[in-house]
């Protein structure tokens, strides 16, 4: 014998309840309509489903069975509509990230803790890569937002971003370097010291260089290279080397107070970190709702920054 869930369902709500109405306001249905359900059902079996005048109503032993199945039913269903639910105000679902390594283990790993700390069923996949390389993944849809420093798009790009903190670069190391007892470090100082190189495809290799040719050097002690943000925070710690970060990722180290920026004002380029997306890609709610705790996260850290930069007196 085949029975309709939706029938069972109804059983189940009003065995629940302990009445039709009871029932029926439960699901959200007519009390007429899930008594029609209720006497369709016993003339289906053909045995009674409650006991005759018992008030709430009392099953029967075939009715109790019967209602157990439809509870189970009654319990996915409820579970598939708080889930359906969810999803649409962003409270589940997963958000696909990449970024550039330093930001991203500086800036944002710590934001997506926070983040899953009021969306505990959103569950984040970050991966690494420079503008090149993310750029490409958001086309070929293999994550929704790229978190990464960037100039200009190409008209027609296909893609959007939002500016969440300006650029600019300091010349990091220790906090007991022998430049900080300087009263005023020098450019032409910085050359005196081993650095460590950004990681290759960095852009931060590019201002490395641009660096350089601002002191009018050609060429410097390169100790280090190609290491994560830890191991170069590790090197720096552990040696009088210098090396090129964006001032947010040095800033973000304040409280270990284990790196510092050097007093002295460097070129720093025309780009921003921003958050980048596809224009029309159809995106969970979830990952918006994470890219505005981003942005919202980093309105709280530009004024920081911006206060720190205020208090300290830079050098030429």
């Amino acid at each position: 014998m085949k029975f309709d869930e939706r029938h069972l369902i109804q059983l189940a709500a009003v065995v629940k309840t302990g009445g039709v109405t009871e029932g029926a306001a439960l699901l959200g249905l007519a009390q007429p309509a899930v008594s029609r359900t209720l006497s369709m059902l016993e003339k289906r079996v053909g045995e009674p489903l409650f006991i005759k005048g018992r008030r709430p109503l009392q099953p029967t032993p075939l009715g109790l069975s019967l209602a157990e199945h439809g509870l189970v039913m009654l319990a996915a269903s409820r579970k598939a509509s708080d889930l359906v639910e969810s999803f649409r105000v962003g409270k589940s679902g997963v958000v696909r990230i990449g970024g550039t390594p330093f930001f991203m283990d500086a800036l944002i790993t710590g934001l997506c803790a926070e983040f899953q700390a009021s969306h505990p069923d959103v569950r984040i996949d970050q991966s690494y890569g420079y503008f090149p390389d993310l750029r490409a993944a958001l086309k070929a849809d293999q994550i929704d937002l790229a978190i990464c420093p960037i100039d200009i798009l190409d008209e027609g790009s296909g893609l959007e971003f939002q500016q969440i903190l300006p650029g600019r670069n300091v010349v990091a190391c220790r906090i007991t370097h022998p430049l900080l007892l300087k009263r005023r470090p020098q450019p032409s100082h910085l050359l005196d010291y081993p650095w460590i190189a950004p990681p290759p495809g960095s852009p931060l290799l590019a201002d490395l260089r641009a660096l350089l040719l601002s002191f009018g050097a050609t060429e410097i002690k390169i100790r280090f290279s190609g290491g994560s943000l830890m191991s170069v925070i590790n090197y720096l710690k552990a040696a009088d080397a210098l090396t090129i970060m964006p001032h947010s990722v040095v800033f973000a180290q304040r409280k270990e107070k284990t790196i510092t920026a050097l007093p002295i004002t460097i070129p720093h380029p025309e780009r921003a970190l921003a958050i980048l997306k596809r224009i029309d890609a159809p995106r969970a709610p979830a990952v918006d709702q994470f890219a505005e705790f981003v942005r919202t996260g980093f309105q709280d850290l530009r004024h920081l920054i911006k206060r720190h930069e205020e208090a300290v007196i830079w050098g030429i």
